[in-house]
This record gives C-alpha cells, structure tokens and sequence, in this order.
C-alpha cells in the first residue's frame, strides 16, 4: 500500500462463527454465516456489497457466497495465494478496490472445516495435492508444516543460542489472553512455562506440542469500505493505515531451502519495510499486536525482522513481561492461533478492529495503533490499522 492509499479504508464490520473442532455444518455455511455476522456488524445489507476477495484455498465460491447471501451482482472478486500469508493480503485487496472506485462494499471471508476436514497439521491424502518442489523434500521425512518450520527454527536456535524455553513466553501469553476470552477454545485454561516444558515434543529439540497452533473449524469475515462511509455505520471504523504484501528471492512454500540463509524470514521484512514507509510509523509507535503465530519460533523471528528489535535479540525481548498486557508489546491479545483458534489468521485482524473499538476482553488501554502479521515462512502480509 503506497501513502495514497493510507487511510482511505476501513474495516466497518467484523463477523465470525463459533470456534470449534467439529462445526457440524458445511464450509460453506460457515463462510455465509460469517459475512451475515460482519454485515449486521455494519449495519449493511447482502445487497450492500459488490466485492468479495478471499483465500485461493477457500473451499467457497464466490458465486454460492453470493447466492446463498443474496447478493445482487458483483464488480470486482479476487483470491490470494500462500495459505495463511494471505491473511492481511486480501485486505489489501479490498481496500485497493475501494480506493481505486472499482467496488463500494468489499467483504474479506474465510472459512474451513480445518479440524473436522481435510487436516492441514498432517500428509495424509495431500500426495496429489502438493506442490512438485516437495518431491525434494517429502522422501526424507519433511512432510508436514511442523517440520518445514523445525529446520528453519533448529538454524535459528544455533545461531543464537535460543533454546526450546525461549518459545515458552509466547504459548504461555497466548493461552493467558486466551482463558478470558469466552470465545477461545482454550478459555479458562491457561499454561505456565513449567506447562510448555512438559509438554510432548513433536519436532526435537525445536518444537514442543504447546509450540504449535490448533486445527479448528470456523469462519470469519470483513467488511472493507471507504473511510468516509464507514464513519457513518453502526460500528467504530478501524481505518487501514497500512497493507502491504511481500515475497523474496528463491522463496517457496514453508521451505525456501534453497536460499543462502534460513534464520530470518525475509517475507516479513519486505512487509514490515513497507508498513513502516506507508504509514510513516514504527515498531514504537505500535500499541498492540497480533503476530501470525502458527509456531512460537517464528513470533520471535518476526520481532526481528519488524524491528521490534535486533538480530539475535527476541529471545530477550520477548518475556512473559513484555508480551502481556501493560508489557511492551502486548500480543494477540484475544489469545492467537495457539490459544483462540486457528482460522488462518483472519481472527487476528478481528481482535484488532476490536481493540480499535475498544472491545477487547484484554484491551490495551489508549490504542493508537494496532499492527497484524500475515503466515510466516511463505510469502506474506500485514496490516496496520488505527482509529477514525
């Protein structure tokens, strides 16, 4: 997003389902029931909208959305790549869109049977299905997300001489956040450090199972509209400061082995470059954050690459202290991926127009500016959103 675009957008309204393990429904109902649920956050009709962009992974139609909901026509539609690393991006979509004059109303959706369904934390039944640069890979056991992760983080961990423990602040902040907010799967059950440590481990040494994020059903949606219109809806607007995409040489899906060095992710410092420059905002400037955490290694490699601080530095910035409520930098403060629910990151950007709204079941108190993380380790995106 380039300075023109800066504040020109907004999220005016935020729709999810209930986070579960079993829905019990279709994807498809789940996607419509969210986009209802963000519609009436906005006091906007089915009629309303003329844009819908989502996930190249979503299972979802735009057209069975569109029929299901009633919408009259569409001018403008629209997918993104990367699984998770999507996240941020399809706002970015909607609001260039937006801002350009091609729609009026666009509406971000999301929705998967992630844990009832088709499993992303595993292989099995995915052969036909994965990409061909995977064939380097997959013969040698690197067959699922948790161990494409491990081999970047195991680099990460020698160089810095991080250890396992120095993940533990991030699960253990997330599931705080997480047991008080009623919509988290995990609420009322937070961990302590002692907790993460005993947990079985799924990648030795790097990744503990309290390392890595659920697998949930759900939905979630939003509604992107001119900053202008938005003042004038039911709801506070969270007005898009920043989006920004971003992906770099010889990068791949969740592997990039190929590249000269794997301790950093440079994705998210394209992406962070690029928030900073349009907002003209920095890591200090940033009251809160919801940082993609699928695995606890790569939240510390994102404090890195964003500038929060140094190379090599997160394994001490990143306390239990600093992450939590009145610390430096609170994070996903509705308890994350690990703690909340797993809905390919859309449920952060939910919690930041929360915050934004001063809604939060943990706001941060005198918000200015909330900063979302897209998936790591692929191609990727963020978010920078601020009050009207």
């Amino acid at each position: 997003m380039s300075a023109w675009l800066s504040g020109r957008t907004a999220i005016a309204g935020i729709g999810q389902t209930e986070f579960s393990k079993d829905s019990g429904r279709s994807e498809l109902q789940l996607a419509c029931e969210a986009v209802k649920h963000a519609l009436d956050d906005a006091g906007l009709a089915p009629s309303d909208i003329d844009g819908l962009v989502t996930f190249t992974l979503d299972a979802s139609e735009e057209m069975e959305v569109g029929r299901n909901l009633g919408i009259p026509e569409l001018s403008m539609f629209s997918r993104v790549p990367y699984g998770g690393g999507a996240a941020a991006g399809v706002v970015l979509q909607a609001a260039m869109a937006v801002a350009s004059g091609v729609a009026d109303v666009v509406v971000c959706y999301r929705a998967f049977n992630e844990r009832s369904g088709t499993r992303f934390g595993g292989f099995a039944g995915q052969m036909g299905t994965m990409p061909p640069f995977l064939s380097w890979y997959a013969p040698w056991g690197l067959l699922t997300p948790a161990s494409w992760v491990a081999l970047h983080a195991r680099r990460y961990m020698e160089v810095y001489g991080v250890t396992n423990e120095h993940f533990a602040p991030v699960a253990v902040v997330d599931r705080a956040h997480a047991a008080t907010n009623p919509d988290a799967w995990f609420f009322g059950r937070p961990i302590t450090v002692e907790d993460h440590q005993a947990s079985r481990w799924v990648v030795e040494p790097v990744l503990r199972l309290l390392d890595c994020c659920q697998e949930s059903d759900g939905g979630v949606a939003l509604v992107i509209t001119s900053t202008d219109r938005a003042r004038h809806l039911r709801a506070a607007p969270a007005v898009i400061t920043a989006a920004a995409q971003g992906a770099t040489y010889d990068g791949e899906m969740m592997t990039s082995y190929y590249r000269d060095d794997l301790v950093g992710l440079p994705e998210m410092r394209v992406v962070g470059d690029r928030l900073w420059a349009a907002s003209g905002l920095g890591p200090a400037d940033i009251s809160t954050a919801f940082l993609y955490d699928h695995f606890t290694p790569f939240v510390l490699m994102q404090l890195e690459e964003l500038g929060f601080c140094g190379r090599g530095e997160a394994k001490d910035f990143a306390t239990i202290e600093n992450l939590s409520l009145g610390g430096r930098l609170p994070i996903n403060t509705s308890g994350g991926l690990l703690g909340e629910a797993y809905i390919h990151g859309m449920n952060g950007i939910t919690e930041a127009v929360r915050q934004i709204r001063r809604e939060s079941v943990n706001q941060v108190a005198d918000v200015e500016h909330v900063l979302v993380t897209a998936g790591t380790g692929v191609p990727t995106s963020g978010i920078i959103l601020s009050p009207a």
